[in-house]
């Protein structure tokens, strides 16, 4: 049960949890290949699933106004009272996100997300305040409403490649569903295949769910900004890494290699170095040798499309519209993944984008690119999408999706995945000024 806010959602040492994060003892390249091996990828059958939802924070009444960090700050005063089920969290700028426990059925983390989420928009309301979701502010510039030492080093790590990493932090919003490793005997439910699955599943989801075209209140030229901004800050810092051998060994040379974002220190600002990888530190041991808590910490410094956690973290997906639009990506993906017939199906069916998106890994390949870019205007991605939402649709009852579950999905399937189009075309189609509502509530206008 959490019943506090805390500050430490995506973006801080908080995301991950393992049975090294507070040990500081000094760590050899080889405990680290040990320990990333032993705890992101915990297998057995696939049996919980949950999901993280983000969501900016704007005016009932007047949304492309910016809130005032005060506002913010008595908002979140007030949630603090409220008990949840979820663990509530702020992102730097001030997005809310709702983590669920660990859920045994698809129905039972919809259940507990959404009693919680009603519960938070009351009491968002009585301050003026409502959960806006989209994956990217298309109004206000990235503005940071947390000021702690790891944020200003992350910001000065992140600035470096230019401004992305300023709008990732501060003005990004996903929907992220997490699943189990699975098993480790081959399948369409063991682990390596799931592993390959969400990488090349991936662009499927960001160009149906597609949500984030604007910035500045003006289109970017891509359906999914929020992707194109965790590509630009780098393949160390958001990639995945090759898909040509085990997951495990491969996740965890990825983690040595990967750049350090910081040095955290007790007291004064973080250092920053430039240039150090993980590995690298093992090795010289400047400034100090990295210790387990180091290492845990550098894991929530990545941000992969894919995420390694024990269970998956799949993270391509944009915030959706509506009070509970974020329930239609986690059926279809759960209902994708967890069950063998629609895996199978959803396997065989995104096999031929793999050559397309050839050798490069995720997210900086040209399918991932296509995806961010076009969407579901895209032939093929738009064939692959039609074929898991009907394997998805035909699975749900499988796993007990409720008819108002499955009714969400086969209408968000004939409105948009049918008809080649995504949530972002309908903000395209409100700046154009052709269909302003199309959200539900006119946040283009």
């Amino acid at each position: 049960m959490s019943d506090s806010i805390s500050d430490d959602g995506d973006c801080t040492d908080g995301s991950v949890r393992t049975d090294f994060s507070d040990d500081r003892t000094a760590v050899t390249e080889a405990e680290v290949e040990a320990l990333v091996k032993g705890i992101c990828f915990k297998t057995g059958p696939p049996r919980t699933l949950g999901v993280e939802v983000e969501w900016l924070v704007h005016g009932l009444r007047r949304p492309q106004l910016p809130v005032t960090p005060e506002r913010l700050e008595a908002a979140y005063a007030a949630l603090r009272t409220v008990p949840l089920d979820s663990a509530l969290t702020v992102e730097p700028g001030g997005q809310l996100e709702l983590s669920s426990p660990p859920a045994a059925s698809l129905m039972e983390c919809v259940g507990t997300v959404s009693a919680d989420l009603d519960a938070v928009r009351k009491v968002l309301a009585e301050q003026d305040l409502g959960l806006v979701g989209v994956g990217h502010d298309p109004w206000h510039a990235p503005r940071r409403f947390l000021r702690e030492p790891r944020y200003d080093a992350m910001e000065s790590c992140l600035d470096r490649t230019g401004t992305a990493g300023r709008h990732m932090m501060c003005s990004s919003a996903s929907v992220q569903v997490c699943l189990d490793a699975g098993h480790e005997e081959p399948g369409p439910l063991g682990y390596t295949r799931r592993w390959w699955l969400a990488h090349q599943l991936g662009p499927v989801l960001v160009a149906a769910f597609a949500n984030s075209p604007l910035v500045g209140h003006r289109p970017t030229g891509w359906v999914s900004t929020r992707q194109l901004l965790w590509m630009e800050i780098g393949a160390g810092r958001a990639g995945a890494p090759a898909l040509d051998g085990d997951p495990r060994t491969a996740w965890a040379r990825h983690v040595l290699d990967a750049p350090v974002m910081c040095v955290r220190r007790d007291g004064g600002p973080w250092e920053v170095p430039e240039g150090l990888t993980f590995r690298a530190w093992t090795r010289s041991g400047t400034p100090a040798p990295p210790t387990g808590a180091d290492l845990a910490y550098h894991l929530t410094t990545l941000f992969p499309p894919v995420r390694p956690r024990g269970h998956l973290e799949l993270r391509m997906i944009d915030a959706q519209p509506g009070d509970d639009g974020w329930i239609v990506p986690l059926a279809v993906t759960t209902a994708l993944f967890d069950d063998p017939e629609a895996a199978e199906t959803a396997y065989r069916t995104v096999k031929p984008l793999a050559e397309r998106a050839g050798p490069q890994p995720a997210p900086h390949n040209p399918l991932w690119l296509d995806a961010a870019r076009t969407g579901l205007r895209d032939p093929e991605l738009h064939e692959a999408a039609v074929a898991c939402f009907t394997a998805a649709l035909e699975a749900l009852p499988r796993i007990g999706a409720t008819p108002e579950v499955i009714d969400a999905v086969t209408t968000y399937r004939d409105r948009y995945v049918l008809r080649g189009r995504c949530p972002a075309d309908d903000l395209l189609d409100g700046v154009r000024g052709t269909a302003g509502r199309a959200h539900g509530k006119d946040i283009s206008a």
